[in-house]
């Protein structure tokens, strides 16, 4: 199949030149696999350009914003590139939300379009009747009738690569999400950082990032393939299953993939993995939560031709800014590692002065791959942009090596299983209880999820006090099932320092249970 090139000019290579690149390249080289089925770049490439063409017959431009709210599939990705390629800004909607969440994502962002799951389509429904938007694509509804119905002949639009790309939600410590601003030039200089430090090369064209594509570890995972023209395997959302996983890995001859710790620990645990023929695997990489030295000794014994690779950042840098590599996962146990390529780092003071090596500081970043701003929120982007260098929240330390390790988060946020949960946002959810007087939401070591959220309450009145299942039943309402409580402790009062500031050290050295298990999130 040839595909005529348009007679363009532009600056830069957006994710959906990469995709037209390929089409004309390779057009029946495999770009998309999910469940047994694939899409060839040609495929795909016709696909993205109907969809393009379906929403700007329903009103959306060059500028607007598009929200997706899906489970991982196909039709995720085409929707993502379809956005890129019609010059709109795409916004991932994590399908986890209640509507009411969903709602002021749409609301923030100023949505003009919303492409929903089925399965969510309720949610979208209910979401939409606090923020309308202007038109509706349902995955499994009406998506195929829109593209069968729009042409395939190129839009024409030229998208310059420092324009935004995506606007990626992630809460903040006042518990109102904000939106970070991804450029594609932030997203390219990703892809083509990360692959130069970890030193792709031709064999690397099969991955399999293990995370929702709402998320940015999902999102930028997908994109090493797409440069290069490789196969970007999509693993379902829902309940993970280790064995599926390994046949996965074994059918689709994965050369990389990305789990958290939890999933790790799953699949190596799995009977009979040694006699599996995983030789494909050239990196195995993990992230967004603390690993045992026995797991990572674990990956490194059960996959002896593979890299082991931990990864971390955070979403406002698109995403990785570390990276700690090999052996040395486990003789810097610990550790995030050191900075990847165009990244600059400074450890700092409140007065952005740099701190002794050994001493603990703010990390902060300067780097063509940090976001250009938070979404309608300029004294936000001003703060956390102050003295020129992205101020990233966490406190770390360097070691004589130049490792550097976290100690404490600036921002208070718990991470469990691989999510970010904003202990404002849940407390603000709890103290609006008729029965409680005040809350504190802290993170206990937690077997399964590496931390999970537990909330200690003090009652209104002392003499009828909430109980746990009450709590447990008020969040199941309000918040998203990740973020509510895993356990809740009531007692008498918080401790306060005497300023008034809750002593959360104090309640995590006294609080490592509670009198009760909420339901787990997922």
């Amino acid at each position: 199949m040839t595909v005529p090139i348009p007679a363009l000019e532009g600056r830069g290579m957006t994710m959906s030149d990469q995709l037209a690149r390929h089409a004309r390249k390779t057009p029946d080289a495999t770009a998309l696999r999910f469940e047994g089925t694939g899409r060839s770049y040609g495929e795909l490439d016709e696909r993205v350009t109907r969809l393009a063409r379906a929403l700007q017959q329903r009103g959306v431009g060059t500028g607007d914003r598009i929200a997706v709210l899906a489970l991982n599939g196909m039709e995720t990705w085409e929707a993502y590139l379809a956005g890129v390629r019609l010059g709109a800004i795409v916004v991932p909607v994590n399908f986890r939300l209640v509507a009411d969440e969903v709602a002021y994502v749409l609301s923030d962002s100023g949505a003009v379009a919303l492409v929903v799951d089925t399965a969510l389509a309720e949610v979208g429904a209910k979401a939409c009747e606090q923020a309308p938007v202007a038109t509706t694509l349902t995955i499994g509804g009406d998506y195929e009738e829109a593209l069968a119905a729009a042409g395939t002949e190129p839009l024409g639009i030229v998208v310059d690569e420092a324009e935004p790309a995506f606007v990626m939600y992630t809460s903040g410590t006042t518990g109102r999400p904000k939106g970070a601003v991804l450029t594609h030039r932030n997203l390219l200089m990703h892809v083509f950082s990360q692959m130069t430090h970890l030193g792709w090369d031709p064999a690397d064209r099969v991955a399999a990032p293990g995370a929702p594509l709402f998320h940015i570890a999902g999102l930028a995972g997908g994109l090493p393939p797409l440069l290069v023209g490789g196969t970007n395997v999509i693993m379902r959302s829902g309940a993970f299953s280790p064995v599926n996983t390994l046949d996965m890995i074994e059918r689709e001859r994965i050369s990389s993939i990305f789990l958290v710790p939890a999933m790790w620990a799953a699949v190596v645990a799995v009977p009979g993995i040694a006699e599996r023929d995983l030789s494909c695997l050239r990196r195995v990489s993990w992230g967004a939560a603390p690993a045992s030295t026995t797991l990572l000794r674990t990956l490194i014994d059960t996959f002896p031709q593979a890299e082991v690779v931990t990864a971390f950042g955070q979403t406002e840098c698109s995403p990785v800014t570390c990276f700690l590599r090999g052996e040395d996962s486990v003789r810097k146990i610990g550790s995030v590692g050191t900075p990847m390529l165009n990244v600059e780092v400074r450890v700092v003071d409140e007065a952005m002065q740099d701190v002794p090596q050994g001493e603990v500081g703010e990390i902060v970043y300067r780097s063509p791959m940090v976001m250009k701003e938070y979404w309608g929120r300029p004294d936000e982007t001003a703060i956390a942009f102050d003295g020129g260098w992205f101020h990233s929240g966490d406190l770390v330390r360097q070691d004589e090596d130049g490792y550097f390790f976290v100690v404490d988060r600036k921002k208070d946020m718990i991470i469990s299983g691989g999510e970010n949960i904003y202990c404002a946002e849940v407390e603000d959810v709890l103290a609006a209880h008729p029965k409680v007087g005040e809350v504190a939401l802290i993170g206990v070591p937690d077997v399964r999820y590496g931390e999970a959220p537990l909330a200690v309450v003090a009652p209104r009145d002392a003499d009828d006090p909430p109980t746990a299942e009450e709590l447990a039943a008020w969040c199941r309402e309000k918040l998203a099932r990740y973020k509510n409580p895993r356990e809740y402790s009531i007692v008498g009062a918080l401790p306060r320092n005497p300023s008034g500031k809750v002593l959360k050290t104090s309640l995590r050295q006294e609080h490592s249970a509670g009198s009760l298990v909420a339901e787990p999130a997922v």
